[in-house]
């Protein structure tokens, strides 16, 4: 391995006498000592992670709205079904359409819209969270009692509406938001 037994244990000396500490499994590896890491200007002046948090997440007011209408409990939440418009920040005009289905996932809690736009199916997917999305209407409630307040659908996800147009006619018939 080594020529002669000098080498080696110069080899060996020289690898333990430095500062940096050994290779836990090899005497003659050495780690290299850590980078100094200094608070950058950037960091001081509170760009970074906590900006872009302060930024993102939404205001109390919008915080209880999505609360109210996306919790799995509350008696004012949107159930498959309904009717609902959403006015977007960067688009001249709403989307309104039925609802198919909500995806629970905190932040990421999304929902899906189907409308019949020019005798074709649109779908359009929102994030509650995004800034994009501007505001939430409600138009037609598919609510447990019948009567005014609709009728309710017996599934969580009513992608069966989409081989059926007929049907998702019904449910937003003379609804025009």
């Amino acid at each position: 391995m080594f020529r002669s037994l000098r080498a080696a244990t110069k080899l060996l000396t020289r690898s333990t006498s430095t500062t940096p500490s050994p290779y836990p499994f090899s005497n003659v590896a050495i780690l290299p000592p850590p980078p100094e890491t200094a608070a950058t200007p950037s960091l001081r002046k509170g760009k970074g992670i906590m900006q872009y948090i302060h930024k993102t997440l939404p205001c109390p007011e919008r915080q209880a709205l999505i609360m109210r209408l996306f919790s799995r409990r509350h008696p004012e939440r949107l159930l498959p079904g309904s009717v609902v418009a959403v006015t977007l920040a960067h688009a001249p005009t709403s989307f309104s359409g039925v609802l198919l289905s909500v995806r629970r996932r905190g932040p990421d809690t999304s929902f899906v819209l189907r409308n019949i736009v020019h005798r074709t199916g649109v779908e359009m997917q929102f994030f509650v969270n995004s800034p994009h999305v501007k505001e939430i209407r409600v138009i037609q409630r598919a609510g447990g009692g019948g009567g005014k307040e609709g009728r309710r659908m017996r599934r969580a996800k009513l992608f069966y509406l989409r081989d059926s147009p007929e049907k998702m006619s019904e449910i937003s018939a003379g609804v025009r938001g």
